[in-house]
């Protein structure tokens, strides 16, 4: 099958198109025909050598995080679902791959896609869908009534973090250029802080919860814009030890994510805070969840540009640019 191939770890390489093996498929996996895949930022940190300490791949790598597709062949436990069914998923992080032609998943990791979107609006979901799941209704529980900051509004993550979290009914601020401004409040934005010329730590108080995706000196002012108990939840590091005891990491790495998120902890402790690091894990079943509100009609996809699979790396740039509104996405079929 046709794939963009990583060879070793590199900012600068780019992706190699080639041909590569067919995924072998296992007894409770379903073998996906790609027609479009999602990208993302972390596609661009692991191929540089970012996560190499926490996720170590094996070269020869195909990236991808997000599929939507046709199942093309099931395996033999496979209850869920059957040859024809058009899904789409997350894939785990110890098995990506969806810049090629075929994937191949377990089960559980899938969900029927919405009947609502095409192909490439799907693929644009499952990562951000879930990592906002998880940390605005596992992680922080969020409740009607209470106040929610939502860093970089017209991103990925925020796109979709400023519709589910105005489906909850919570007040929503957020993050963003003045040229971004009238997409941010259609999504549900109540307030909206033009970062070129505002200090949101000036602008923001008493928040019950923060989501936080930039750099460390909006985490540290994150800090400040948080009610006591508030919660701040960093899909952007640094990682904790919650996260290190998760993935089973080395002593060596536990103590690198100990000394890295030290600062964070004592001063969210200080402020009775609780401080934590997200990175999101792939779930059919939450995905379901997303589904049925995407067909309800109460999240939309936003997306920048679609590009066609062979300008992969060109779609890649783009992203890496931190520019794009909403998702970038591949058309591979």
């Amino acid at each position: 099958m046709k794939a963009f191939i990583v060879d070793r770890y590199s900012k600068k390489d780019p992706m190699r198109l080639g041909d590569m093996p067919e995924p072998e498929l296992r007894d409770d996996d379903v073998l996906i025909e790609v027609h479009a895949a999602g990208l993302n930022v972390l596609d661009s940190k692991i191929k540089s050598g970012e996560f190499k300490l926490i996720l170590p791949y094996r070269m020869p790598l195909v990236l991808g995080h997000d599929v939507a597709g046709v199942v093309t062949r099931i395996g033999s436990l496979v209850r869920q679902f059957n040859v024809g069914d058009e899904v789409y998923s997350r894939v785990p992080d110890r098995r990506i791959g969806t810049f090629a032609q075929f994937i191949a998943v377990n089960e559980n990791d899938v969900a029927p896609k919405p009947g609502n979107l095409t192909m490439e609006e799907a693929a644009s979901i499952p990562l951000v869908g879930l990592t906002v799941w998880q940390a605005l209704v596992e992680r922080a529980h969020l409740q009607r009534g209470q106040k929610i900051f939502i860093q970089a509004g017209s991103g990925g993550v925020g796109t979709f973090a400023i519709q589910l979290a105005r489906h909850i009914g919570a007040t929503v601020a957020t993050t963003t250029s003045s040229a971004n401004t009238g997409l941010v409040k259609s999504l549900g934005a109540d307030l909206v802080v033009d970062y070129k010329k505002d200090d949101f730590e000036k602008v923001l108080q008493d928040y019950d919860v923060v989501l936080h995706s930039q750099d460390a000196a909006a985490l540290q002012k994150s800090l400040r814009v948080l009610k006591p108990g508030g919660a701040l939840i960093s899909i952007s590091g640094p990682p904790d030890p919650a996260f290190a005891k998760a993935i089973g990491a080395p002593w060596f790495v536990s103590l690198i994510v100990r000394l890295l998120s030290a600062g964070v902890r004592k001063k969210a402790a200080r402020r009775d805070l609780k401080y934590s690091f997200l990175f999101m894990l792939a779930n059919g079943h939450q995905l379901r969840e997303i589904t049925r509100l995407i067909e309800a009609g109460a999240i939309r996809p936003v997306i920048d540009r679609v590009f066609p699979f062979e300008s992969a790396n060109e779609a890649l740039a783009y992203i890496e640019a931190g520019r794009a509104k909403g998702k970038v996405v591949v058309k591979v079929k």
